[in-house]
């Protein structure tokens, strides 16, 4: 296998793991309050989507400094989307895990998610000199 080839394995386990961490050893009962009306959800959504971030950042340093605005482009597809899967107005309302529609909702915001990182380290890569 090639050093480049090796290089994007690497990034997207990275990404993968990243991910993993984020949104799930690493969110904390405060941040799940991202799913409530009006503004209250703002405080605890922007603080998960900082710890997405932090972590973004923290891979991209690795491999291309220059490139740290990627992690803001992490923080607001994050913000973004996860307020679109929780906001009681908007797909949040679809809230009863007992149906199709609850997870349906839940793997889509998961996959959006993958994609941006796709999107990310297609950037590293192509941007990053890894090629």
């Amino acid at each position: 296998m090639s050093p480049e080839v090796e290089h994007i394995f690497i990034l997207l386990i990275l990404f993968q793991l990243k991910q993993f961490v984020a949104d799930f050893p690493l969110q904390r009962e405060y941040m799940l309050k991202k799913t409530l009306p009006g503004w209250e959800f703002l405080a605890p959504l922007s603080i998960h989507c900082a710890v997405h971030a932090i972590l973004t950042l923290a891979i991209v340093l690795m491999v291309n400094a220059s490139l740290w605005w990627l992690s803001l482009v992490d923080f607001a597809c994050h913000f973004i989307m996860d307020r679109i899967k929780s906001g009681p107005r908007y797909l949040g309302r679809f809230n009863d895990k007992s149906k199709s529609s609850f997870w349906n909702i839940f793997g889509f915001d998961q996959m959006f998610h993958h994609l941006t990182h796709l999107a990310i380290v297609a950037v590293l890569i192509y941007r990053g000199s890894l090629l």
